[in-house]
């Protein structure tokens, strides 16, 4: 039987080829999905074509995106909890489960499908406890694997090529120019999709992929702003870890059982989080501002205050009362609980010590 609800059935019959060439396929139980999959795209490339020759028709008499503001940061350092309050600031475009689900078909057959796929929609993320729903703001990057051969997650469907995948889908390396250019192309067709379906407003972007790669985002976007939000980095280790072993479990479409878990967290880490240091360098004050995970868990709506001042982003006593009844109704919100090992903590403090001195300070 097929994954009910694996993320491949959003994709494009040529990106899903051409994944499955480059990855030599599934293995086993994975096939029924890559056939349904395959199904799907067939049976909604009508609906897609349409939704391009209309997008791309409106293009012509439309306005430019807007420059977006990102939230950056590691994987389980808290992007998803300020991408959450921020969210409820209606000034803002979100990336929503339709979006994500049905990227080539969000404005149209979407739309129709709307009710049925709020419906299938999973109670909760699969690598936590954070509840889904209609409106619940995503990263985006399911959707670009749905649209682009050039994704890490492809690495978590076929794991065979888990390095190469990585690679590709988080530093390009490997890639061609056209290849780059393609996933470029690809990203903005998706965000004019996303601004049309939001009203234009300006979109809010979380995807700590593009922590590694804000030099790019800024060659897109020179005014955009960032917000950088940082943890503990040995508890954004053993979190990790047990972030990749989750949905390795839950989307391989191959064997993984080859893959070092641990290790890979421990060299993506450090590659990551340098060129996020890096890129924003150079960034003026009101395009660049940096929240601890601890503090914003501690007094959020101090935090997103100071964030509003920072980036000099208007509204943030109108979208007070938002923030505030988000937050309350979230209170009671139970975060997994990982326990890092006497051996794991010696290895993050040795191989990421500049990370540890830089953002772990004060924390146990």
């Amino acid at each position: 039987m097929p994954i009910p609800d694996h993320p491949l059935y959003g994709c494009d019959a040529i990106t899903l080829l051409t994944v499955l060439a480059r990855n030599g396929g599934p293995r086993g139980r994975g096939w029924p999905t890559a056939l349904a999959a395959l199904a799907s795209a067939v049976g909604r490339a009508p609906f897609s074509l349409a939704e391009a020759g209309w997008v791309a028709a409106r293009r012509r008499k439309g306005a430019g995106l807007p420059p977006p503001v990102f939230i950056l940061g590691h994987w389980r350092s808290g992007t998803t909890h300020l991408y959450n309050v921020l969210s409820r600031d209606p000034q803002f475009g979100i990336i929503d489960p339709f979006a994500v689900g049905l990227p080539w078909d969000m404005l149209g057959l979407g739309s129709v499908l709307r009710p049925l796929l709020a419906r299938a929609l999973p109670e909760r993320r699969y690598i936590d406890n954070v509840p889904v729903k209609a409106d619940s703001p995503q990263e985006d990057e399911i959707a670009l694997a749905n649209m682009s051969p050039v994704s890490f997650y492809h690495g978590l469907y076929f794991p065979e090529r888990f390095d190469e995948n990585l690679r590709r889908g988080l530093y390009f390396d490997g890639c061609t120019a056209a290849e780059r250019d393609a996933w470029k192309r690809r990203f903005l067709y998706f965000l004019e999709k996303v601004s049309i379906a939001q009203g234009g407003r300006c979109i809010l972007l979380k995807n700590p992929v593009y922590s590694a790669r804000v030099a790019m985002m800024r060659e897109i976007w020179p005014d955009a702003r960032f917000i950088h939000i940082h943890r503990d980095p040995r508890a954004v280790y053993v979190s990790t870890v047990g972030f990749y072993r989750t949905l390795l479990a839950r989307l391989a479409l191959q064997p993984h059982g080859h893959i070092d878990v641990e290790r890979v967290v421990l060299d993506h880490y450090p590659r990551i989080m340098q060129a996020l240091i890096d890129d924003t360098a150079d960034l003026p004050a009101n395009r660049f501002a940096e929240v601890p995970f601890e503090r914003f868990e501690r007094a959020p709506l101090e935090e997103v205050e100071r964030l509003y001042q920072t980036l000099e982003l208007p509204g943030y006593a109108a979208a007070r009362p938002k923030f505030e009844a988000y937050l309350g109704a979230v209170s009671d919100y139970a975060k997994n609980r990982h326990r890092l090992s006497d051996e794991g903590r010696e290895r993050v403090d040795r191989e990421w010590a500049p990370f540890v001195a830089r953002w772990g300070a004060g924390v146990a």
